[in-house]
Formats: C-alpha cells, sequence, structure tokens
C-alpha cells in the first residue's frame, strides 16, 4: 500500500473514532486521549505487520533456498553445500530484507 494511501485511511480511521467517542462521551478530554491511544495502537499493529512480513519472507526464501540445493544435488548426485554457507547466506538475505522494511518505515 502507497505511504499516501496509508496516511489518508489512517485520517480517516482517527478521525471516525474521534467522532464516535465524542457522541458517546460529549468530552473533548476523552476524545484526545482515546484518539491518541488508538493511533499509538495502529502504528504498532502496523509496525509489527511488517515485521511479520519480513520473517515470513526471510522463511520464504530459506525454503526456496533448500529446494534449489535439494534438486541440484539429486541432478549432480553430490552432497549437499555446507550448513555454514547456507546459514551466512540466509543472514545475508535476512540483513538486507530487514534493511529494505527499515527504508520503508522512514519518511
Amino acid at each position: 500500500m502507497p505511504f499516501r494511501i496509508f496516511c489518508r485511511v489512517f485520517g480517516l480511521v482517527l478521525c471516525s473514532i474521534a467522532l464516535i467517542i465524542y457522541f458517546a462521551s460529549h468530552s473533548i478530554g476523552t476524545v484526545v486521549v482515546t484518539t491518541l491511544a488508538c493511533s499509538l495502537l495502529l502504528q504498532v499493529a502496523y509496525f509489527a505487520s511488517v515485521l511479520f512480513l519480513i520473517w515470513r519472507s526471510g522463511c520464504v526464501i530459506r525454503a526456496g533456498q533448500r529446494a534449489e540445493q535439494f534438486d541440484s544435488c539429486k541432478e549432480v548426485g553430490s552432497e549437499p553445500p555446507d550448513l555454514d554457507e547456507v546459514t551466512n547466506e540466509s543472514a545475508d538475505l535476512l540483513q538486507r530484507d530487514q534493511m529494505l522494511a527499515i527504508s520503508l518505515l522512514l519518511p
């Protein structure tokens, strides 16, 4: 989802929450506190979902690498590569994905 659309949806949700709370309580203070709490909760949920997507993409990449290595071993009839090599490559890919996700979170 593009950042501009995310901001519009985020603002719409917060405004609707503020209106609902105001009509329910008729208190500006309650509206401000509740809206700030909901804003924080939505941001935490968004950050957690980004971290989950990074974690899931790392699992998919590792599974794909294992499948490729298994196929290449069957064709050649050789031993699979050393576990340290696979772990190092996976760590490099995971670090790259994390850096990409962090750059997406920055404005």
